[in-house]
């Protein structure tokens, strides 16, 4: 078996609502096409089912992280995201998973690449796809971050500990600009003719918002029912590849599920209103400032991603953004945005601030749980990567 082989340590590790492999990146080859043979070997891709591989057959869970030394002085450690398809031979490296993020602390922590320090740690993580520093703030004891806590997560059955995300660095981290139009809104013309106003803003990710009534949605409908029409999900993928051409991403809109499948993610908003989550939970409009479903590699988001909710906070502070027309009165007056998604409710924190028609980011905080599953080895077939 040695000689078939090739042994690769990583580690499964939930983060928020996501889980990933982490791999240290000196265990990969250096070379880019050689190491992506190595990855879709691990998540057993190609393969819709990635049955022969560690990947969970899911978009939340088809998620990569390389962690490596800081190449900051500002960071304690580098942190490369890659969502691996599961359709083609693709890690899609353009954008950043707020989620998968929230793992990166802990992990660096018990992994000995951060002086663990109590009660808390603060580890300064470069976000390589972005350029960007995210300060995550971690429990620890006895030199390890601290697991069980009383922080529940909607999207999670368990309770854990709480772990502060900030991501006020990661304004233009895609495209340069926070609105990288120019545009406040947009309008969009399909190949039908028919018109749509958008509002394109890079936080966190790059991220496409429009109202749901623009697509004839009431805007509470479940996964389910958004991906069983096909019509709707092929307009959505049109408007989207349309704004990923216009700012750069794709060369051709028609390109989009090819050339950028992963961002811009494209969030579905209108105002607050009560409903039931898929899996039997209400929702009240009074707990929530707006509404969201959220579609990101051509498929809807089960829950709500940590770096479109930072996109979502940052666009709803800004005058006349799609987001910001939909906002409660409370959410425009208050720091914390309650955002209502499929599977229940995210709190973000946003501040921003104006000056002579540029914005400052000051605040974009999220909290979330996280927890390493599994350290191990596993397994690289030869065959499979020559």
């Amino acid at each position: 078996m040695k000689d078939e082989v090739i042994s690769v340590n990583c580690s499964i590790v939930r983060g928020g609502t996501s889980k990933g492999i982490f791999i240290m990146e000196n265990e990969l080859p250096r070379d880019p096409a050689l190491r992506d043979k190595y990855i879709l070997e691990i998540f057993g891709s190609p393969d819709v089912r990635q049955i022969d591989g560690l990947g969970g057959a899911d978009v939340l869970t088809s998620k990569l992280a390389i962690i490596g030394p800081p190449s900051r002085e500002d960071a304690d450690v580098d942190y490369t995201f890659g969502q691996v398809s599961f359709v083609d031979a693709k890690v899609d490296y353009k954008s950043n998973c707020g989620n998968i993020s929230a793992g990166v602390g802990p992990y660096a922590i018990d992994h000995g690449l951060v002086k663990a320090v109590e009660p808390y740690t603060t580890v300064r993580i470069h976000q390589v796809n972005t350029d960007s520093i995210i300060n995550a703030k971690v429990a620890v004891k006895d030199g390890r971050a601290v697991v069980e806590g009383d922080l529940h997560i909607d999207g999670v059955p368990t309770l854990g500990s709480t772990i502060e995300l900030d991501f006020s660095d990661s304004v233009g981290g895609i495209t340069g600009k926070m609105l990288p139009t120019g545009n406040v809104t947009d309008t969009i013309t399909t190949s039908d003719g028919q018109q749509y106003e958008v509002s394109v803003v890079d936080a966190g990710t790059p991220t496409v918002f429009i109202k749901a009534e623009s697509l004839g949605m009431e805007g509470t409908e479940t996964p389910a029912e958004i991906e069983g029409n096909a019509a709707l999900m092929a307009r959505i993928e049109e408007i989207r590849g349309r704004c990923a051409e216009k700012i750069g991403l794709t060369d051709v809109w028609q390109n989009s599920t090819k050339k950028c499948p992963y961002s811009p993610f494209f969030a579905i908003v209108s105002p607050s209103k009560s409903y039931h989550t898929f899996d039997g939970k209400d929702v009240k409009a009074e707990d929530i400032d707006l509404v969201s479903r959220l579609v990101f590699m051509q498929m809807m988001h089960k829950t709500h991603p940590v770096t479109g909710t930072v996109c979502m906070g940052t666009a709803a502070r800004v005058p006349g953004s799609i987001v910001h027309q939909v906002l409660s009165e409370r959410g425009r007056n208050d720091r914390k945005i309650i955002i209502g998604h499929p599977a229940g409710v995210i709190p973000v924190v946003s501040e921003l601030e104006a000056h002579d028609g540029q914005y400052d980011l000051k605040t974009a905080a999220i909290l979330r749980t996280a927890r390493i599953i599994l350290d191990g080895q596993v397994y690289v077939r030869k065959s499979r990567i020559q």
